[in-house]
């Protein structure tokens, strides 16, 4: 086995995946591609707390469909424009993050996570009562609009490239912050928080800053996906979401810039197209129990998991990227 060390991944593949992310429209379906890199933000920004800081939460969906329910009620009843439906529905999550962040960094390790759990299945149950949010029905009919009033968006090609500049936008901004100095007290945090302690750092508050700091790109990336569908539902918020984000973390690797984009990557695909695969297994091995892995898709995942626990520690990027 080849591997690559950082250096000579830089800016190469870069500059690779941008390329094959402007051409790529061309060949597949503009909406099933958007959905990808919308996931791909939004693992990116999980990642980002977990992949750097070490801190696992179990409440990003509240983030990612709370700014959704946020950006689609601007757009939709307010009669904002998108760009401001999702500055608004990113501000959203913001502040949902500063309120969750401010009581759940008080505790560590699983104490944490459970906390985050429960605070975000409470934002569940609120969506699922509230009138607004259109309860189970899901919070439909939200217009994509024009952006700043001179790109019709209702275009499939003019929406994938503002979305993808979007998530570009957020990828540039999670390396700058993994690079800046902040980002240095975030792996030390993470690596050994006692002794980032006894430097003088003020644990709690680098917590709660990354904390805000995912929520928002979370936001954002939910934002931009309720743009994209035209519709907001429950299962954006339900705790399964957030499991979902962390499967595509770790499926992709943790601790790696471009992991989450390949996790998102391949669990999306799995979930789209695992009803062909099971046809085609069922067909070469006569098995017809391959005919119903459409309808039971979380085993595939599960399955998919597993085999990356076990044999791709650090996910599919970590296993064949040198780390330094």
């Amino acid at each position: 086995m080849i591997l690559l060390t950082p250096k000579m991944l830089k800016p190469s593949l870069y500059l690779a995946i941008i390329l094959l992310g402007v051409l790529a429209p061309w060949h597949f379906y503009p909406i099933f591609l958007m959905k990808i890199l919308c996931f791909a933000l939004f693992a990116a920004a999980f990642n980002l707390l977990l992949g750097y800081t070490g801190l696992l939460s179990f409440g990003h969906a509240a983030f990612f469909g709370g700014s959704g329910y946020a950006a689609g009620f601007f757009i939709r009843n307010a009669g904002l424009s998108p760009e401001l439906g999702i500055i608004l529905g990113t501000c959203f999550a913001i502040c949902l993050g500063a309120a969750m962040g401010g009581l759940a960094i008080r505790r560590q390790g699983i104490y944490f996570s459970m906390i985050t759990l429960a605070l975000a299945q409470m934002f569940y149950f609120i969506c699922l009562q509230a009138p607004i949010t259109g309860g189970e029905d899901g919070f439909q009919g939200i217009p994509r609009g024009t952006l700043f009033g001179l790109i019709d968006l209702s275009n499939d090609l003019n929406l994938y490239y503002f979305v993808l500049l979007v998530v570009l936008f957020g990828f540039l901004l999670i390396a700058r912050i993994v690079a800046s100095p902040f980002g240095q007290v975030l792996k030390a945090i993470k690596e050994n928080e006692p002794r980032a302690v006894s430097l003088g750092y003020d644990v709690n508050q680098f917590k709660f800053l990354v904390f805000v700091l995912s929520a928002a790109l979370a936001g954002l990336a939910g934002s931009v996906q309720a743009l994209v569908l035209g519709f907001e539902t429950l299962s954006d918020v339900h705790w399964s979401m957030s499991g979902l984000v962390i499967l595509m973390t770790l499926v992709g690797g943790v601790g790696t810039l471009i992991g989450p984009l390949v996790g998102a990557l391949v669990i999306v695909v799995l979930e789209q197209r695992v009803g062909e695969i099971g046809n085609f297994l069922a067909k070469i091995s006569s098995v017809q129990w391959f005919n119903s892995l459409g309808e039971s898709v979380t085993i595939v995942t599960g399955l998919i998991f597993i085999l990356c626990v076990m044999l791709f520690r650090k996910g599919l990027v970590g296993y064949f990227v040198k780390q330094k």
